[in-house]
């Protein structure tokens, strides 16, 4: 199946979702993520400013802040498919942009060398569990993680997991999943999982 097709069936399941299926999905995500190894050991996060189908990452942001984390977040550079990493102390630092994605405001931020990043959330709509991802188009975090050195994680919902699925010699696998399950009391709760390599 083409990687466009699996993109689509999957977001129509995501638009599936009530808000509270989602949030009860993403308070699991959380939970899981703060009390990871990887969460506590990093003193820099770089993570997106979701919007439309995306989890929301804003409760990650304000935790990041709360610990006295930096929080690093991209901004597209469409000419080269790059994406360029600015620290942000608060979201007045922040514009809606290309496509009404949000990104930080160059002139009253300080970009960031992307190797000082520690942990690197990953965005995605499709993951396989052995880390491979299908993003929203564009290719701009899989150029990202050929270079990046430091853990990469994602949060996944388990309607966004396939048995397999088309891979390209670009795609960069993250290195570790925090899915989310429905267990048999219709609540939510997730775990983390290294990638095995095979």
């Amino acid at each position: 199946m083409e990687k466009e097709t699996i993109r689509a069936q999957v977001m129509n399941t995501l638009k599936s979702l009530s808000s509270t299926e989602k949030q009860l999905i993403e308070q699991a995500f959380y939970k899981t993520l703060f009390d990871s190894e990887h969460w506590k050991e990093a003193t820099s996060i770089g993570v997106t400013l979701s919007g439309g189908l995306e989890w929301d990452t804003e409760p990650i942001i304000k935790q990041a802040w709360y610990e006295g984390k930096k929080v690093a977040v991209p901004k597209s550079i469409h000419a080269t498919r790059a994406l360029h990493f600015y620290e942000i102390d608060q979201f007045a630092q922040v514009k809606a942009g290309y496509f009404g994605i949000r990104e930080p405001l160059v002139q009253e931020t300080t970009r960031c060398a992307v190797e000082t990043i520690d942990l690197m959330i990953v965005p995605g709509v499709v993951f396989t569990r052995e880390g491979y991802r299908i993003g929203f188009g564009g290719g701009y975090y899989d150029r990202l993680l050929a270079d990046f050195p430091n853990t990469t994680l994602s949060l996944v919902c388990s309607s966004q997991l396939v048995e397999e699925m088309p891979v390209e010699p670009h795609d960069i696998p993250v290195q570790y999943l925090i899915v989310g399950k429905t267990i048999s009391t219709g609540q939510k709760h997730a775990i983390i999982e290294p990638i095995q390599p095979k």
